[in-house]
C-alpha cells in the first residue's frame, strides 16, 4: 500500500535559536522543533524529567474519597480484594497495589479473571465469590469503568467498590463507591492519558501523602510502573514520560526478583522501551492469552530467586506457545481476507476455532498490513468474543457505540476493543459495520509517515545518532526520528532469515550506509543494483567486531524520480 510521505516544515531560525538556548545539536533541536518544545521548562521535562514533575494526584476525581476509605480499613483492619486485569497493565497494577498495601499491613488479596473463561473486566459470579470470602472492600485496577450491572450487584451483596481505570467511560458510570479516571466528563486532572498501572501510582502517592510516608515508598515501585506503562502503548508525553524515563532507570537495578529474573532469560542487551515492548510484554500478556494469568503475577511477587527462574521458563514456553498459535490464526485469517475481504472497507472474520487469546495480536497483523479496521470473533458454541484494532482517523469505540445493535458488551477505545455477540448476529453485525465504515469514507484515509528531516550521508555522524537517545524512551505519541534519504544508489541488495528482510548497501557519492528492512523482504525482487532509491528511516548505530557504523532501519523505500 502507497503511504504518503509528510515531512515537516522546519524552521532553521527556530532550531538555530533552541540549539544555542540548550547547547545541543541541530538534529535534536530540529526534532525538539517538530514536537513543539521549545520552552525551557517543556525542553527540561522532557530531556530529564524529575520526581517533581508528577501531578498532585488529589486532582484526580474521587480521589480524596477513595483514600477516606482505604484509610477506614486500614483503621479498623478490614481486608481489602484487588481486581485486576490479566494484561500487563493489568498484572503491574495489582503487583504495585497488593505489594504497597501489604506493607502498610493491610490483609489484601487479588483476583484475575481467566481471560478464556471470564473474558475482561468484573463478573458477577467473580463477585459473589469475593463476597463469600468475607470481602466488603473491592478496589479494582485498569478495570471497573464499564461494570454497570456487576457494581450495582457488588452494592446489593453489600461490597463497596473503588475504580481505578483509564478506559473510556459510557454516558452512565457504575454506582461504585469512588470511580478514579481521568477520564470522567468531569475530571479536572492535567493528564488523561495514564495507563491503569499510572492510575495506581496516583492512588498510592495519594496514600503515602496522606499517611506523611517518605515519597521513595511510591516511586520505588516505578520500574513495574514503567513495565506496564509501556506495555499499554499509551502515549509516552506528559507524566507517562516521567514514569517511562526514571522508571526504565529503575528497572536496570530493579529488586523486584520476578522482574531481574524475566530479563535475564530474555536476553536484550540494553534495557529500553524496545526491551520491555519486545521481549518483558509478550511474554506477561502470553500468560493471561494463554489462561495462566497467575503466572505472570506469581513472578513479580516472588521472593525466591529459583521460584522466580521456574515461572520466568514457564512465561518463555507460554510466549513461544502464543507465538505459534498467532502464526497459524494468521496464516488462516489472511487467505480468508484475500478471497473474500480484501476490497471491504473494514475486516471482520469469525471463525469457530481460533484461540480466543490471541485474535487480538492477529487483528492488530491484519490492520497494519491493509490499512483497515479489523475485528476478529472466535465462536464457542452460541457465542462470539472477538477483539478489534483501528486505524488513526477512525474511532472504533465511536463505531461500536453506534452499531450495537446485535453486540451484547464492548469495550475499549477508539485504537482496541473488546467484543462479545451471539453467532446468529454476527452476519447481521458485520453488514451493519461495514455501511458504518462506508458512510464515514473510510477508504479517503491514506497512512500518512510523519519525517522528521530531509538529510544526507553526508550531514550525519555517529555523534548526532547517539544524541538521538536523549530523546528516549520511545513509544506511542513520542516515536523514534525518522529522516529522508534521497537519491540513493543501491550497492548491494539481498534477503536475509529465508526472504523475511531486506539488506542493503547504500551509496551517496562517496558515502555509504547499511540499511535494514525488517519484514521487507519481498522487495528484493522489485529493486536492482544501482537502483537510485528515496528512503525513509531511523537511524541507529550497528555494533559489528568492535566498529560502530551507522545504520538505516528503513520504514519505507521507493524509487526516486
Amino acid at each position: 500500500m502507497n503511504k504518503k510521505w509528510e515531512c515537516y516544515v522546519v524552521d532553521e531560525n527556530k532550531v538555530e535559536e533552541v540549539a544555542q538556548k540548550y547547547n545541543i545539536n541541530k538534529i535534536l533541536a530540529t526534532i525538539l522543533v517538530n514536537r513543539n518544545l521549545i520552552e525551557k521548562e517543556q525542553v527540561d521535562k522532557f530531556l530529564n524529567p524529575t520526581r517533581k514533575d508528577f501531578h498532585d494526584p488529589y486532582l484526580m476525581p474521587d480521589m480524596k474519597k477513595a483514600v477516606d476509605r482505604i484509610m477506614k480499613a486500614i483503621e479498623e483492619k478490614q481486608k481489602i480484594m484487588i481486581y485486576g486485569d490479566y494484561d500487563a497493565d493489568g498484572i503491574t497494577s495489582i503487583t504495585v497495589l497488593k505489594k504497597f498495601l501489604r506493607q502498610r499491613n493491610i490483609p489484601v488479596e487479588s483476583y484475575i479473571p481467566n481471560r478464556l473463561d471470564e473474558g475482561y473486566g468484573l463478573n458477577k459470579t467473580a463477585i459473589q465469590t469475593i463476597y463469600d470470602q468475607g470481602y466488603r472492600l473491592m478496589i479494582t485496577v485498569d478495570c471497573g469503568i464499564s461494570g454497570i450491572e456487576e457494581i450495582e450487584f457488588a452494592n446489593q451483596l453489600g461490597i463497596e467498590t473503588i475504580i481505578t481505570d483509564h478506559h473510556e467511560p459510557a454516558e452512565e458510570l457504575p454506582k461504585a463507591y469512588a470511580i478514579i479516571d481521568a477520564k470522567r466528563k468531569d475530571n479536572k486532572y492535567p493528564f488523561n492519558q495514564l495507563a491503569g498501572v499510572g492510575v495506581v501510582l496516583k492512588l498510592i502517592q495519594a496514600i503515602s501523602i496522606r499517611m506523611g510516608l517518605d515519597e521513595k515508598e511510591y516511586l520505588k515501585y516505578l520500574d513495574l510502573v514503567c513495565i506496564g506503562t509501556i506495555s499499554d502503548i499509551v502515549p509516552l508525553v506528559d507524566e507517562n514520560r516521567v514514569i517511562a524515563k526514571l522508571g526504565l532507570k529503575l528497572v536496570e537495578v530493579t529488586k523486584n526478583i520476578g522482574l531481574r529474573t524475566l530479563l535475564n532469560t530474555i536476553g536484550f542487551k540494553k534495557i529500553d522501551s524496545t526491551a520491555i515492548s519486545f521481549g518483558v510484554a509478550p511474554r506477561i500478556n502470553a500468560c493471561g492469552r494463554m489462561g495462566h494469568e497467575k503466572d505472570a503475577l506469581d513472578l513479580f511477587l516472588c521472593e525466591d530467586e529459583k521460584e522466580a527462574q521456574k515461572i520466568a521458563e514457564k512465561l518463555n514456553a507460554y510466549n513461544k506457545d502464543r507465538q505459534e498459535k498467532e502464526k497459524e490464526i494468521f496464516e488462516q485469517a489472511f487467505e480468508q481476507i484475500e478471497k473474500e475481504e480484501k476490497n471491504k472497507s473494514c475486516i471482520i472474520l469469525g471463525n469457530e476455532n481460533w484461540h480466543h487469546g490471541i485474535i487480538g495480536i492477529v487483528s492488530s497483523k491484519v490492520t497494519d498490513i491493509y490499512f483497515k479496521p479489523s475485528i476478529l470473533i472466535c465462536f464457542d458454541g452460541e457465542e462470539g468474543k472477538g477483539s478489534g484494532r483501528s486505524i488513526p482517523g477512525f474511532d472504533l469505540h465511536e463505531a461500536l457505540t453506534k452499531c450495537s445493535k446485535y453486540v451484547e458488551k464492548f469495550g475499549g477505545h477508539s485504537m482496541a476493543i473488546g467484543i462479545s455477540l451471539k453467532r446468529e448476529n454476527f452476519e447481521k453485525f458485520k453488514e451493519e459495520f461495514e455501511n458504518y465504515t462506508k458512510e464515514s469514507k473510510i477508504d479517503s484515509l491514506i497512512p500518512i509517515i510523519k519525517i522528521d528531516e530531509e538529510t544526507s550521508l553526508k550531514n550525519i555522524n555517529i555523534e548526532d545518532v547517539e544524541s538521538l537517545k536523549l530523546l528516549e524512551p520511545f513509544g506511542e505519541a513520542n516515536k523514534t526520528p525518522l529522516f529522508l534519504f534521497k537519491n540513493l544508489k543501491i550497492n548491494s541488495i539481498r534477503a536475509l532469515s529465508e526472504g523475511k528482510h531486506l539488506k542493503l548497501t547504500l551509496k551517496d557519492g562517496q558515502y555509504m550506509i547499511d540499511a535494514i528492512g525488517f519484514n521487507l523482504g519481498h522487495l528484493s525482487e522489485q529493486y536492482r543494483l544501482d537502483d537510485k532509491v528515496d528512503v525513509v528511516g531511523t537511524l541507529d548505530i550497528n555494533n559489528f567486531n568492535g566498529n560502530e557504523n551507522i545504520q538505516i532501519t528503513i520504514k519505507d523505500i521507493r524509487k526516486s524520480y
